[in-house]
């Protein structure tokens, strides 16, 4: 018997596929299409143990479908702008450009050496110019439909990074990508109006509902926001310039009489300016300032304690004509609403709170039968519904149908009016790095912005910068001759934008131009798009529900809108696969251990102390809980990792690494090895018999494709598992049985091929089909075999079982003795006894009573 020998036949197949373009997906009219991606990776150098899960899962699901006669598109990439290129560049002295390009080598190598079935004719690069200058052009679209613009405003930056940050990618107010705490700044940035489709985003997500989980829906339903109320515009007493007025947004105008206070974010216009003159300036200018470099998150946390400072200037409520002062709040951000908020402390508990602090009236507006009259008594906010007092002609109504009430009340004195408010606020995309797309635009001092002539795109990124002298800030902006260019308007001297766009615009729609990616007279084919998009199935991570999957959605309504697509949401299902984990370890003096760093007996490998075995958590190298996926490959073999990493979890949760799991997945390909040698060498040309491993083998191909349309692939690997252990303990008796058990395995290897394909296609040629198992048709099982139509009796003489049979389930009490009585194993235990007894529980157990 030949021995597994799994890098032989790993090297041989992926050979096979390659050469015979097995993957390749070409537009068939007619034949159903199945388009399954996974998130493409940025190209960091080396893959790790995620990336092997994540991409397993969609290898899975990819041949799987093939089998069932789809016509898969089945792309990779990467995504390959970015600041870890830039910080080699600056640390290592190498381009960017050569250190993306070595790791996307690199990273091939090992992706192929996994047997992933990709079509890698339709591999992409998004730091390619080929690639970028379509992005370039559907930004120039988006200026021309008013969806791209420039404005000065506070931005999210990190010192680290040294560029700005969506609001998406700050988390719990730090960097999403480097974990430095994010400040406020001002600068011009440009924003796209992700805004203009808040409500098509959040309508649209209903057609999600059952192909999306269910947390992502809420996250990006609560990520966009949506709010009803109303605008109220309060008169400043003393103008500001031309500025008379400030205006709020409520979601509690039944409160408006209440209001003590007006609260203003610390980045609001006229936060300085309310100031100036009263004496104030110095005081509000410091209290501006250090609010605006606390974190944002904490900042409207509850247990973050509430600041202030008094500007000195007073507005006046328009429903009571009651003056108000206005304070600077640490608590209230630019980002919800209008930056104002009107403050009523009887009904909001932050208000609350800092009306107690500052000393400022709290009046109740708003009661039910427990509230006091006095809003002195209070010992927290009323929050509830209740009948609407002090508050005018609203007296006495409930303070529900009140807020439209007191909306049209508004109206009808122009005081303000109902509206819609989104949390979702427009996407900031510049950047002031380096090794990102080019925003193609010319500032011309006469002209102002102009758009690069579409015959000068791409607009290349400068190959000589010098990063061995590189001392911070923008290399665009720094560079000697990049920037300076004619105006293409008037011929003037004028400069290039100096900032890159976010890396998220290139993951928003590359998904698009995977189904034509040679494409090089327009962004895609629209022939090959409208066949193969949108994406049917698609797999990552839940981290990005509010920002590349909310982003990918814009910009598919934006393109649907420009005209180029037919369709208004990019993914049709998606699967948020778990993570992979693994204890941590740590030794008081050599800090974090790796897995090898640490000895059978729980020592530091370095000085022999007893390391401290922590939780377990998501594999990093920070916490060196990690392991090289190449070591396993080199060790076992490829099949082993991607059945290990797909047979303990289901995908969308937590996998917990083990390296005896991974011993039992590889001596489980081992046995099926043997068995389909074993099963090759004993078939004969008799018919099978439906013994029990051939009825087993179509109960579990019928549970199996159920639970691979489904992906339940733990599932589905524990039947098969179950089959083949069936297979190795059955000992067939005659040809029939051989034939029955050679049937057994042929099925056994289809299924477990997704999974396993290189042992699998090995094994289906020890079988003698002749054909590809990559491109075999998934198999049916066989409803006679499946049916119940027998069960098995346990059998007790005296009530101890000493037999079991297989008894037709239809078989009457007197058959059913007839055949206990003549099983030799029972006579056995009978001997010459008399039977005085038959007790029969159909379906179940049979007892001799003898004596």
């Amino acid at each position: 018997m030949r021995p597994y020998n799994f890098t032989e036949i790993e090297n041989r197949w992926q050979n096979t596929w390659r050469e015979r373009g097995v993957f390749t997906a070409k537009v068939e009219p007619g034949r159903p299409k199945y388009y399954v991606l996974e998130m493409f990776p940025y190209p960091s150098g080396k893959l790790h143990m995620g990336h092997v899960r994540n991409y397993s899962i969609g290898d899975v699901v990819a041949r799987t479908r093939r089998a069932m006669g789809f016509n898969v598109l089945y792309p990779m990439g990467w995504d390959a702008f970015g600041l870890p290129a830039e910080n080699a560049a600056i640390k290592a002295h190498v381009h960017p450009a050569e250190w993306t390009y070595s790791n996307i080598r690199q990273m091939r190598s090992q992706l192929k050496a996994l047997g992933y079935s990709y079509d890698w004719d339709r591999e992409i690069a998004t730091c390619h110019p080929e690639y970028f200058r379509w992005e370039q052009k559907i930004f120039q679209e988006m200026i021309d439909r008013d969806l791209a613009y420039r404005k000065s405003s506070f931005v999210n930056w990190c010192h680290t990074c040294q560029t700005v940050l969506a609001n998406e990618q700050v988390e719990n107010g730090a960097c999403w990508r480097c974990g430095e705490t994010v400040v406020q700044r001002e600068l011009v940035q440009w924003f796209l109006r992700i805004t203009a489709y808040a409500q098509s985003l959040l309508d649209d997500l209903s057609k999600l509902e059952g192909g999306w989980p269910e947390k992502v829906l809420t996250m990006q339903r609560n990520w966009i926001g949506r709010s009803e109320g109303a605008r109220v515009r309060f008169p400043l007493a003393q103008p500001v310039g031309e500025v008379s007025e400030i205006e709020v947004f409520t979601t509690r105008p039944d409160t408006l009489w209440g209001v003590t206070f007006m609260s203003l974010a610390a980045e609001h216009p006229l936060a300085l300016k309310l100031a100036a003159g009263g004496g104030r300036e110095a005081e509000v200018a410091a209290f501006v300032q250090k609010v605006r470099n606390e974190d944002r998150t904490r900042r409207t946390s509850d247990d973050f304690e509430k600041e202030g400072c008094f500007t000195g200037a007073y507005v006046t409520n328009p429903v009571n004509g009651r003056q108000v002062p206005v304070y600077i709040a640490n608590f209230v951000l630019m980002d919800y609403g209008t930056g104002a908020v009107m403050a009523v402390p009887a009904h909001d508990q932050r208000d609350f709170d800092f009306a107690k602090k500052y000393g400022l009236p709290i009046e109740v507006v708003i009661k039910n039968d427990d509230t006091p009259s006095d809003g002195a008594l209070l010992t927290a906010a009323m929050v509830e519904s209740g009948t609407m007092v002090n508050s005018g002609p609203m007296d006495g109504e409930p303070s529900e149908s009140g807020k439209a009430k007191v909306i049209a009340y508004l109206k009808e004195r122009a005081f303000g009016d109902g509206t819609v408010h989104f949390r979702l606020r427009d996407w900031g995309i510049s950047r002031q790095r380096y090794w990102g797309t080019p925003i193609p635009v010319i500032h011309c001092p006469a002209c102002g912005i102009v758009k690069v002539p579409a015959d000068q795109l791409p607009v290349r990124l400068p190959d000589d910068v010098d990063w061995a002298s590189y001392d911070g800030g923008s290399p665009l902006l720094n560079h000697p001759t990049w920037k300076h260019v004619k105006c293409p308007a008037c011929g003037g001297p004028a400069e290039r934008d100096c900032d890159t766009m976010d890396t998220f615009m290139e993951s928003s729609w590359y998904y698009l131009r995977y189904t034509s990616p040679r494409c090089t007279d327009g962004i895609f084919d629209r022939p090959s798009l409208d066949y193969f998009a949108p994406v049917d199935q698609y797999i990552g991570g839940v981290e990005h529900a509010v920002m590349h999957l909310l982003y990918a959605r814009f910009f598919t309504k934006v393109l649907r809108d420009l005209g180029y697509l037919g369709f208004d949401e990019p993914f049709r299902n998606l699967l948020t696969q778990g993570m992979v984990t693994m204890p941590t370890a740590r030794c008081d003096k050599h800090d974090w251990l790796f897995p090898h760093e640490v000895n059978e007996d729980g020592s530091c490998i370095h000085c022999g102390e007893p390391a401290k075995l922590g939780r377990v958590e998501k594999m990093s190298k920070s916490k060196k809980n990690v392991v090289d996926p190449q070591t396993y490959i080199e060790r076992y073999g490829a099949d082993t990792v991607r059945f290990f990493v797909l047979s303990d979890s289901p995908p969308e949760r937590d996998l917990e690494w083990s390296d005896s799991a991974v011993e039992g997945a590889h001596k489980f390909l081992q046995r099926v090895w043997r068995i389909v040698q074993e099963a090759a060498e004993s078939a004969t040309s008799t018919p099978s018999t439906p013994c029990a491993p051939l009825k087993t083998a179509h109960r579990a191909l019928k549970k199996v494709t159920s639970d691979m349309e489904r992906f339940h692939f733990n599932t589905a690997l524990a039947e098969i598992r179950v089959l083949f252990s069936e297979l190795a303990n059955f000992k067939p008796e005659t040809d029939a049985e051989k034939t029955a058990v050679f049937e057994a395995a042929c099925l056994g290897v289809q299924m477990i091929a997704p999974f396993a394909p290189h042992l699998c296609e090995e094994c289906w040629e020890i079988l003698g089909k002749g054909t590809l198992l990559a491109t075999a048709p998934w198999p049916a099982y066989d409803e006679a075999l499946i049916a119940e139509n027998e069960f098995q009796l346990v059998v007790q003489v005296n009530g101890k079982v000493r037999d079991r049979l297989m008894v037709p389930t239809d078989a009457a009490e007197d058959r059913v003795r007839e055949l206990v009585l003549a099983s030799p194993k029972t006579r056995e235990f009978i001997g010459d006894k008399q039977v005085r007894k038959f007790i029969y529980i159909p379906g179940r157990l049979a007892n001799v009573v003898i004596g």
